[in-house]
Formats: C-alpha cells, structure tokens, sequence
C-alpha cells in the first residue's frame, strides 16, 4: 500500500470518526436533555394535579409516569434519527406493536379505563357501601384493575373494575341522611289511632331521629290478615342498621304494652259434607 493511500484511508477514517462523533455527541446532548425534560415534566405534572381535589392520588403517579414515558419514547425517535435511522418505519412499528398488545391485553385495557373512570368521577369512596347490581360491600380500595370490597358478613371480594363500571351504582353512604321504614301489622280489631300513637312516641323520643324532618306513622295497606301501619323517619347513614333493629324491637314491646295485637296471616276454611 502506498503512501498516498495510507493517507487516504487515514482522512476517509477522521471524517468518518468526526462525523459520527459529532452526531454521538448531539445524541448524548439529546438523551441529557430529554430526560431532564422528563423528569421536569412528570414533576410537573404531579405538582399540577396536586391542586386538582377531585383526582384521586392513586391517578396522580399514573398520568405523570405516562407524560414522562412519552416524552423518552420521542427521545429515543429523535436520537436514532441523529444517527439517520429512518424513523417513520420505527414510528409504524412501535403503532404496529401498541395495537397488538392493545388487542391481547384488551380485558386488562378495558379495567385500567374503568378503574380510571372509578377514581375521577367518585360514584363512591373508600369506606362506603355500594351494590352494584347484587356486588355489593363496603368499598376497601380503588385499584387500576381491581376493586376491593369486604361484604356485610365480612367476606372479602376482589372485582374487576370493568364488571363495577358497567352496572348499576346504588351508593349507600355517599348521602348523609337516610330514611327508615318499619313495617307494623295490627289487628283489624285494634285501634289505629292508639297503635299510631304508640309508634310515633317510639320514634320522637329517640335521639337517633331527625326532629326536622317530622317522623310519620302512615297506614299502607288493608291487608287479607292485618291492617299495615308504616313506621317512617329519618336519621344518620351511620345509624341506619342499628334504629332499624331497635325499632322493630320496640315497636313489638310497645304494641304487647297497649294489648295491640301483631297478627299472623290466617286463612279460614269451610268443610262441606258431601252425601
């Protein structure tokens, strides 16, 4: 090899080295400030979600992990373009991939964007207790995937957010007052208005019952074996269950006191001799 092109293939070398050494350098100086970029950003955004009350603090991370994800996936684009890397085949092939694991995670998908819509819109909140279409408890945690509930006889249930999402909603506990009703039969013999009497002192001199919204004792039905008197009040949410069960203890006690009797469903059958 002569001289000349020992020198050659030393310039064609330099070149070569400055070139790509240059675009080294620019796709270091890209991924430095890309990932400061998006450490900024996902800082940010958490900060600015910070002063949003309504976004649950289990979303907060989430949405600021995915700004930052984003933003390193465009670094990365952009850093194999610096080396001229054609980047729309590896844009078609990351939209290519995302679809397909978009289709064979599409259950999973399906309870990330319920248990998303779960945590913004709050139908509920942990410690309520909800039924949503016969799925029903008091509610333990909102996850992306799953929710936690523990049942009325402590009985613990792990739902896909997907099966919550989709039914019915009957929240419990998200109002601050409920009404209760107890159902009291009497005799058609007895007197209403002295049974009345003794079911609405039951439930005026009960601490647990709103005095301003005024408790009634309504007759609901004439039925076939007793005459049906509707003990109706308001109270608490968190007293619910226990003035319920007092008043249907009471309201048996205070009945035997006025000798109003509770009766039982009877039915009266006629024997016909035939000859």
């Amino acid at each position: 090899m002569t001289e000349e092109q020992v020198l050659a293939l030393a310039t064609q070398a330099m070149d070569l080295g400055v070139k790509y050494g240059l675009d080294l350098l620019g796709a270091i100086a890209i991924l430095i400030a890309g990932w400061t970029i998006a450490g900024w950003a996902r800082n940010s955004m958490l900060k600015a979600l910070g002063r949003v009350p309504r976004i649950d603090n289990t979303l907060k991370p989430f949405f600021a992990s995915t700004v930052r994800y984003v933003i390193l996936i465009l670094v990365l684009v952009a850093v194999l373009a610096q080396f001229g890397i054609q980047t729309a085949s590896i844009i078609a092939m990351l939209g290519a991939a995302g679809l397909a694991i978009g289709l064979a995670l599409q259950g999973t998908l399906q309870n990330i964007s319920a248990g998303i819509m779960l945590l913004f819109l709050r139908p509920f909140r942990i410690g309520d207790y909800i039924d949503a279409e016969g799925l029903a408890g008091t509610v333990d945690e909102v996850g992306l995937f799953t929710t936690h509930l523990t049942t009325y006889d402590g009985v613990y249930v792990e739902a896909p957010n997907s099966q919550i999402w989709n039914r019915a909603i009957t929240n419990y506990s998200r109002l601050p007052k409920r009404r209760v009703d107890v159902a009291v039969g009497i005799s058609y013999d007895d007197d209403i208005d002295t049974a009345q009497g003794a079911l609405m002192d039951l439930m005026t001199g009960d601490g647990r019952v709103h005095k301003d919204l005024a408790p009634q004792v309504l007759v609901t039905e004439l039925g076939d074996s007793a005459v049906t008197l509707n003990m109706r009040c308001w109270t608490d949410a968190g007293e619910y269950w226990g003035l319920l069960f007092d008043l249907n203890k009471a309201a048996k006690q205070r009945l035997d006191a006025e000798n109003i009797s509770i009766p039982f469903p009877q039915r009266d059958v006629h024997l016909f001799k035939h000859e």
